[in-house]
């Protein structure tokens, strides 16, 4: 490394360590609070931590953990409901193609990567602390292959986000699409950490306030992640070809300068320069560090944003600074009054369970052995001895009197009331909900189920928005990794079918006589939106449930043969996969179901290689017959219209004939009168 290449990693490492003090001194009190909400919910006797925990030392701590059982509520409410990822042409309508190619792409990295459980995670720490993370990184698809190049991107989850994660003090918007640097926190024992970069160094500066981590410790070392946004200006040429309406080709000069023989090849294909325009390129370079220095320079990554994913439970700007919170931050004091109430309850019922009586040393005498011994072999009586007065004179053996157990003050019973009652409207009914009355109308509990939705609607539409920059940031990485030809790639369609594609596939189109690239992801003009609704299999059962109402208002045979089809594909259970591809099959044949192309080349195939039916060839036959018998009967039809013209045209020509005999008759008559009748001509007189 060049003396020039190390001043500048130093430079960069003293302007990450001062931004990180920065934003750390900042966001460090909400910080805390969240990491509090999550240990508070989640984390056995972290209820009593702090003053609390103080004032009850060496008394009852108990926890009636209402808390939890809300936030496992919206989080089941969310898993019943995912929110998936959908590519959206532009213009609405060029690029469908390219849509459905990176909707079944962008399925597949899913499972793959196993997303689920970083999509989980950062919900379930944005409900409980306010803020949840995961990022996208691209890896190869074979490590192991040192040839294969092909890279894919996987999704990974972030753990303690509220204190791992950290963007600059500039990014406002929620999404962190506006962030230039972004820092992200991953420990590591200081095993790994020797394997992985060497001898431990340094300590992360002491100069920072109010530090929260200690990078170095006897069980965790953390190393830092650092992403930065570089721009830089850059000349894009558009070039068009013979067809003026094709969308024009962008080229960036950088290539142009690189290849000197692309030019003369664009002209070769009929493309000529039409414009040039300057733009600003947005790179993403990340960086390694440890307490001292720049560890690794992992280079330009792919894709044009950071690709960390933040999402949040409840969320504000307020004198410049991010500020969060989850479902369990407003809760905390009506959660801990009522510990503390059950507490002392139970504090009360176990000091005094019961009265007892209190007797004089004379009176237990010799009994001391009977009456501590009652409570385990239940004596049928108990003895005392008498007592006498002054005098001498027996007095009746009673007891002097007997202990009290305290008394609940009805202000404290008030207190518990409250308390029940201000966590109930905090945390949302939930009782409500779950329990379903005989007689209770089922537009009732409709309602009530909404009322509950509408507590869990604003974590759902925060994670919608954080699903919807995951999209944008996978588009713009797969933009710079698929560069394959003819690249094979799976695919998963939303039902889970697994199938596959071919990107960057050059292809020639007849109608225009154009060579393109078939499925060029890199070229992709897409919108991505989101989709938040029922898990597949609660949609298949809804559809289910909806196609068999409607097939008992439906009279005709067809549509209910369609409807009986469709509830068929549609319907879940073990062993029923054939079923519903049987089902499939029978849809797409009689052109409900638009087949997909491997199922139109299968019909295709059908089709050329099936045996001929006999119950089909002689119908056919009888319709060949039949139509040979119509063809015979027109032909007959014409032969007997012929023979008629054709005699009628004899009887023309017979009657005209007649006519010019009896014509040629008379101009003879004519012409033999007039010989006669003419006088004969003298002859003339010779000289």
């Amino acid at each position: 490394m060049s003396q020039r290449q190390t001043a500048q990693l130093r430079q960069i490492h003293a302007e990450a360590m001062l931004e990180f003090d920065q934003i750390q001194a900042a966001v460090w009190p909400g910080r805390m609070e969240a990491l509090d909400d999550r240990r508070f919910y989640s984390i056995s006797g972290a209820q009593w931590e702090g003053q609390w925990g103080e004032q009850f030392e060496n008394k009852p701590q108990l926890e009636m953990n209402k808390v939890h059982l809300a936030v496992i509520r919206i989080f089941n409410e969310y898993r019943a409901n995912r929110i998936t990822v959908d590519f959206l042409p532009k213009d609405g309508e060029t690029g469908e193609d390219v849509a459905e190619v990176c909707n079944g792409l962008y399925r597949a990295d899913e499972q793959d990567s196993t997303a689920d459980e970083a999509y989980d995670n950062a919900f379930e720490e944005s409900v409980g602390g306010g803020m949840g993370a995961w990022r996208l990184r691209a890896c190869y698809e074979n490590e192991e292959d040192e040839e294969d190049t092909r890279q894919r991107v996987k999704i990974e989850p972030i753990f303690d986000a509220d204190s791992t994660v950290f963007f600059d003090l500039d990014a406002k918007r929620q999404d962190k699409a506006d962030a230039k640097r972004c820092y992200v926190l991953t420990s590591m024992t200081p095993e790994a950490y020797k394997d992985e970069y060497g001898e431990l160094d340094a300590d992360w500066p002491k100069d920072i306030q109010r530090p929260e981590f200690n990078w170095f410790s006897a069980d965790v070392v953390y190393v830092c992640e650092h992403y930065r946004i570089e721009e830089k200006a850059e000349v894009i040429n558009f070039f068009r070809g013979l067809v003026d309406d094709e969308p024009d080709m962008r080229v960036p000069q950088s290539e142009l300068d690189e290849d000197p023989e692309k030019m003369p090849e664009l002209q070769a294909r009929g493309f000529r320069l039409v414009r040039t325009k300057r733009i600003k390129v947005k790179r993403v370079h990340k960086y390694i560090l440890s307490g001292s220095k720049v560890l690794r320079d992992e280079g330009i990554i792919a894709g044009k944003c950071i690709p960390i994913i933040v999402t949040y439970g409840k969320r504000w700007v307020i004198d410049n600074i991010e500020r969060f919170m989850g479902h369990v931050r407003l809760a905390k004091d009506a959660q801990r009054l009522i510990n503390m109430q059950v507490s002392t309850l139970a504090e009360m019922a176990a000091l005094s369970p019961r009265e007892k009586p209190i007797f004089t040393p004379e009176q237990m005498k010799d009994h001391e052995n009977q009456w501590a011994d009652d409570a385990v072999k239940n004596f049928p009586y108990l003895l005392v001895n008498a007592m006498r007065d002054q005098d001498g004179n027996p007095m009746p053996a009673a007891a002097l009197g007997y202990t009290k157990p305290p008394m609940v003050s009805p202000a404290a019973a008030a207190l518990f009331q409250v308390a029940e009652q201000g966590l109930g409207d905090l945390l949302g009914n939930q009782q409500a909900g779950e329990e379903i009355e005989g007689n209770r109308s089922g537009k009732a509990v409709e309602l009530i189920q909404q009322r509950l939705d509408m507590q869990v609607f604003i974590y759902m539409s925060n994670l919608a928005k954080a699903m919807k920059r995951s999209g944008e940031v996978w588009l713009s990485m797969q933009k710079d990794i698929l560069i394959e030809e003819n690249r094979k790639m799976k695919t998963l369609d939303p039902q889970g079918g697994v199938g596959s594609v071919v990107v960057n596939q050059p292809a020639y189109d007849k109608e225009k006589a154009l060579e393109y690239v078939k499925n060029d992801v890199s070229d992709a003009a897409l919108d991505v939106a989101v989709d938040v609704g029922p898990s597949s299999t609660s949609r298949r059962s809804a559809t289910v449930k909806a196609l068999t109402g409607i097939m008992a208002i439906t009279q005709d045979p067809e549509t209910l043969g369609v409807l009986n089809s469709l509830t068929l594909m549609n319907i879940e259970g073990e062993g029923l996969s054939d079923v519903r591809d049987w089902a499939r099959g029978r849809l797409v044949k009689g052109g409900v179901i638009k087949p997909t192309e491997e199922e139109a080349q299968e019909m295709a195939q059908a089709a050329a290689n099936a045996q001929p039916d006999p119950q089909a060839q002689y119908l056919q036959a009888a319709a060949a017959q039949a139509e040979a018998d119509a063809a015979k009967k027109r032909a007959d039809t014409v032969q007997s219209i012929a023979s008629a013209n054709l005699k009628d045209a004899q009887r023309q020509e017979t009657l005209a004939s007649i006519g010019m005999q009896e014509q040629n008759t008379r101009i003879a008559t004519v012409q033999a009168l007039q010989s006669v009748m003419q006088p004969p001509t003298p002859a003339k007189n010779s000289q």
